[in-house]
């Protein structure tokens, strides 16, 4: 199907292609990672290519809902497209804070809905390849970088609450009959836990820790402007932001803290980690909190009937 930008009426104030690439570089300045900045930059930039061969008409929310479909029809992943559309509703915004075009305006383009990824659902959860996806995202030639690696790691790796994140202190991280582990991990309830965690999840957090010069007390740290160390702990909100950041990036929408609590819940399911195994990491009371953590989906390829080991004789 072919889709051209629809016509616009008067009222509709335009974005010149000279004034988009001038506002393209405050988007990318207002972004702390360079990986973010170098998806975006693309992004924006393949969308006034497409506006260009439109003959550049007014920025508006029919135009951006006419490229939406436009990149439906090529094909293109659900995370591509909705990382497309977050960076364009990031330069509409600019263009607002400019003048150049109405806020009421930059608003109704900012309501243009996203395309639904397959695997973050109702119940959300990753896939194993969205998973690596979000977990790669961040710079770690940066400070801010290797800080978010770690705690994505630690939120994929070990199931944690975001609070039991932001409240991680050296002190935690010990070594258990020859592994590293959460060890008296307080989590919900006062209930007090063990948790093992990756030798990967181990690495991401001994990098932060090592370039930041951080040896005591809580583990992750909020970073100052100029990009050094500050000594303030992070809370749990600060945690669910940089979930955010990076499922921003990723065009995963809107992804939460908790979520990658569910998908470490559900991987380590499909890996062949024994239920019980599982509740005793996420620290539920109940193992059909659990069971909702899963979202069990039934396998007829791999029934419980087949493995009973039994036969009718001759």
């Amino acid at each position: 199907m072919t889709t051209t930008a629809p016509t616009t009426t008067k009222a509709q104030l335009s974005v010149t292609q000279d004034s988009a690439k001038s506002i393209i570089g405050l988007v990318l300045d207002g972004l702390t990672s360079e990986h973010s900045k170098r998806a975006y930059e693309r992004a924006l930039l393949d969308f006034l290519a497409w506006h260009a061969d439109q003959e550049r008409p007014p920025l508006n929310r029919a135009l951006v809902q006419a490229y939406k479909v436009k990149l439906q029809d090529d094909g293109l992943a659900p995370s591509t497209i909705n990382l497309r559309l977050s960076a364009i509703r990031k330069l509409a915004r600019e263009a607002a804070d400019n003048g150049l075009v109405d806020q009421t305006l930059a608003n109704s383009i900012k309501a243009v809905k996203g395309v639904k990824s397959a695997g973050v659902r109702s119940g959300n959860w990753l896939t194993r390849e969205q998973t690596q996806e979000l977990l790669n995202a961040p710079d770690v030639e940066t400070l801010k970088g290797l800080r978010d690696r770690a705690i994505l790691a630690v939120l994929i790796g070990c199931g944690l609450r975001r609070s039991e994140v932001a409240a991680l202190a050296f002190a935690h991280i010990q070594q258990r009959e020859g592994r590293w582990v959460v060890c008296d991990l307080v989590g919900k309830g006062n209930r007090m836990r063990t948790v093992p965690m990756p030798s990967w999840a181990k690495a991401a957090m001994d990098k932060w820790t090592e370039k930041a010069g951080v040896t005591e007390g809580r583990i992750f740290r909020r970073i100052r402007k100029g990009g050094c160390v500050n000594g303030d702990k992070m809370s749990g909100q600060a945690i669910a932001n940089v979930v955010r950041e990076y499922a921003e990036v990723c065009g995963f929408g809107d992804l939460a803290a908790h979520d990658l609590r569910r998908t470490f819940a559900k991987l380590a399911y499909k890996g062949g980690a024994g239920l019980d195994q599982i509740q005793l990491s996420l620290g539920h009371a109940s193992i059909r909190t659990t069971e909702r953590y899963l979202g069990v989906e039934q396998n007829l390829s791999d029934a419980p009937c087949d493995r009973l080991g039994l036969r009718l004789g001759e």
